[in-house]
């Protein structure tokens, strides 16, 4: 019988000669195949999540670190939720969350049985997906605003007037 080095060390050839090391390659293909996950291999641990607000140039905070003014594009850990903050003076900052979700790809790992694959996706984060991928803010002036919403209309008392705005009536009190 032969002996030739391999990656289990030595393994001999049997009497019928088959090759036994074929079967070692096939063996560590497929390891090698449930140690990393499908997920992390397909999408990575972050995401890219794009910004944008109207007027432009409003400052992005993300978990109470500033990234930028947008618009901008910024990656984020999949395994986490983030908190978002938009803002800019003289209008109402904008609030959100992005949240994580099961990612399709998992499906991968439940295919191959990876159960190994599985756990490296939910640690290294590659298992998730954020949603929303992105976010746009529609920053609100200071002061106050006319929402219609519902068949209902809410006034807000505004305490600087602008004198380019156009006087449309009058409140009277009634006796």
């Amino acid at each position: 019988m032969a002996l030739f080095p391999s990656f289990f060390g030595q393994i001999t050839l049997n009497r019928r000669g088959f090759v036994v090391r074929i079967f070692c390659q096939v063996l560590l293909v497929i390891l090698s195949l449930t140690i990393i996950g499908c997920a992390t291999i397909m999408h990575g641990t972050s995401q890219s999540i794009g910004f944008s607000s109207r007027p432009t140039g409003a400052e992005v905070t993300i978990n109470n670190e500033p990234r930028g003014s947008t618009p901008i594009i910024v990656d984020l850990k999949r395994k986490d939720h983030h908190i978002i903050r938009i803002t800019m003076d003289g209008y109402e900052s904008y609030e959100t969350t992005i949240t994580r979700g099961v990612s399709g790809w998992v499906v991968g790992n439940l295919v191959f049985g990876a159960l190994v694959g599985l756990a490296v996706d939910a640690i290294s984060g590659g298992l998730y997906r954020l949603k929303p991928d992105e976010i746009s803010a529609e920053l609100q002036k200071s002061g106050g605003a006319v929402i219609d919403g519902q068949g209902k209309m809410f006034i807000c008392v505004i305490l600087e007037i602008n004198p380019s705005w156009e006087k449309v009536g009058q409140l009277n009190p009634e006796l």
